[in-house]
């Protein structure tokens, strides 16, 4: 009866990984909301990295985590690498494209608990008497990032957390 159960659990886990070899090589996660104030005073939240603690949502997880800014003061060249707890982990952004108002490119790398490089992108659009803004993540997908995204699903992992700061930003921008 063990050997019957091992043999189903390898079959069982060797579809999963043959499953998991098939996702895309590439992944992006995206939300949107619409926030009640002009793009220009949602872009300065978002182009000064001293100002990610107002809306940030992983801001908060840590409140040892060690934060250092450098290069430009804010827009292309604003770096900011953080180290903190194992739900913050370690990383650095820099700002590598900003067109005021509409548009902000950071290239972010993630350093522990796993390695990962993607692109994070802020678009702004006025949308009648607000700004609709739309935050996504995207990159490559390893073997590691796509068996994640099978099981745990990297667009609900993400995404909330996306929901979660583009909320505290609204609070932000129309306060």
């Amino acid at each position: 009866m063990f050997k019957k159960v091992l043999i189903v659990l390898l079959l069982v886990v060797a579809a999963l990984l043959a499953y998991t070899a098939t996702r895309p090589d590439h992944f992006r996660v995206e939300r949107s909301v619409t926030i009640q104030a002009p793009p220009e005073k949602i872009y300065a939240l978002i182009q000064d990295f001293h100002r990610w603690n107002a809306w940030s949502p992983w801001e908060k997880l840590d409140p040892a985590m060690t934060r250092t800014h450098s290069g430009a003061a804010n827009g292309v060249g604003a770096i900011y690498a953080w180290s903190g707890n194992s739900d913050v982990g370690k990383g650095r952004m820099e700002i590598v494209e900003a067109q005021l108002p509409s548009k902000i490119v950071i290239k972010l790398d993630f350093l522990d608990p796993f390695e990962a490089h993607n692109i994070a992108e802020f678009a702004l659009q006025p949308e009648g008497a607000g700004t609709r803004i739309t935050w996504s993540m995207y990159g490559p997908s390893s073997f590691l990032t796509k068996l994640m995204d099978v099981i745990v699903g990297m667009d609900r992992m993400v995404g909330k957390d996306f929901e979660t700061g583009l909320g505290n930003l609204k609070r932000a921008a129309e306060s």
